[in-house]
């Protein structure tokens, strides 16, 4: 499942790219995916290379499924994990631009009529995008959730906001101000834009940013159809997972934390907004709020900040996804116009095999 040690990409990131300005150059980008592809193995892996203009690069090596013939395709759809946070932050920014939403938005201003216990006071919905405000995923979403979410009858804005009832009417479980990432705190977010639009984060989703950025091939949930399918590593051996059992995604109430997939082209339109000051969708000031953590910590909005990179021009920002099925990595230095991202529909090998395409893509530039 998604869980805390995704978040964990700043930790990744750090151990992978403070090497890069060292060892042997790449001769390509076609190269550099050849290579990581080879020395991990995994089933299939993608990436890309955004700028400005567009999808300067992409590429993709392996295998849809397992054991089969077919090869993943450039127009497949990858599951994007918790990198699909940065989406949930930057709808929620939208709606902040629209005056339906602001910024430091209290719990009472969002969730108006719902008890709240005394201890979360003072914090705002900055706090759960940040992962600063105390909510722990085992208080609301532990394995007994997990077990049984799927069979819920109620709607997905009914479930979400009932983990957010359970998460409000008790004290903090962690510590306010100290960074522990938690999908829960996603959870809590989506939940704040289905109460501020009155109809569900996907709908809001679609119109907020599928829609305006024109990306056509996004969905929620193991990518069904003609396309590759995720796999689950057992040992040495990768089992892939039919799209329409239960076990190919989480269940679909932790959206907002990382169930979007799309294709790498869609995934590369919606990181060049990083690099555009927006694009025209979201204002110049709105993309640096998003992408500056406060003061003392290195998570912004959906975002891990890096510590200054020798290949940026600017502060770089990461972040990885994976709901055990399927890998996503994105790292992007906005100053310096670039964005390179990959994906990998293994679970297992899919982690090593992005970040060592990032680092191969890194050395290319």
């Amino acid at each position: 499942m998604i869980n805390r040690r995704h978040a964990m990409a700043a930790g990744a990131a750090a151990s992978v790219l403070p090497s890069i300005a060292s060892g042997e150059p790449m001769t390509g980008f076609d190269a550099a995916l050849g290579a990581a592809f080879d020395a991990v193995k995994p089933v299939a892996l993608a990436g890309g290379l955004m700028t400005p203009q567009g999808l300067e690069w992409s590429g993709v090596r392996g295998v849809r499924r397992s054991g089969q013939d077919a090869s993943a395709l450039a127009g497949d759809r990858w599951h994007l994990g918790s990198n699909t946070k940065a989406m949930t932050a930057a709808v929620y920014a939208r709606l902040v631009e629209q005056g339906r939403a602001q910024w430091a938005m209290s719990l009472a201003e969002a969730f108006p009529g719902m008890a709240i216990d005394a201890g979360w006071e003072g914090a705002s919905l900055d706090d759960f995008m940040t992962h600063t405000a105390g909510l722990q995923d085992e208080a609301v979403m532990g394995m007994a959730w997990l077990m049984t979410a799927r069979a819920d009858p109620k709607s997905l804005p009914e479930q979400r906001r009932a983990i957010v009832e359970k998460a409000l009417a008790a004290p903090p479980s962690g510590t306010k101000g100290v960074f522990e990432y938690g999908n829960a705190n996603y959870v809590l977010v989506g939940a704040a834009i289905e109460a501020l639009t009155g109809g569900s984060w996907e709908e809001a989703m679609q119109a907020e940013l599928f829609t305006p950025l024109g990306l056509t091939s996004v969905g929620f949930g193991a990518p069904k159809g003609d396309n590759a399918w995720g796999h689950r590593r057992m040992g040495e051996t990768a089992i892939a997972m039919d799209p329409n059992d239960d076990g190919s995604d989480n269940p679909l109430a932790l959206g907002p934390a990382g169930t979007a997939h799309m294709t790498a082209a869609d995934y590369g339109r919606f990181l060049q907004v990083f690099l555009t000051e927006g694009g025209g969708w979201l204002k110049p000031e709105t993309i640096q709020r998003l992408i500056t953590p406060a003061e003392g910590q290195g998570y912004a909005y959906g975002w891990i900040v890096l510590s200054p990179q020798p290949w940026a021009k600017g502060p770089a920002i990461a972040h990885e996804g994976s709901n055990t099925l399927w890998h996503a990595i994105a790292i992007l230095d906005p100053a310096g116009g670039r964005a390179l991202f990959g994906l990998s529909n293994d679970g297992g090998r899919g982690g090593p095999a992005c970040q060592a395409l990032a680092m191969g893509l890194l050395r290319a530039l």
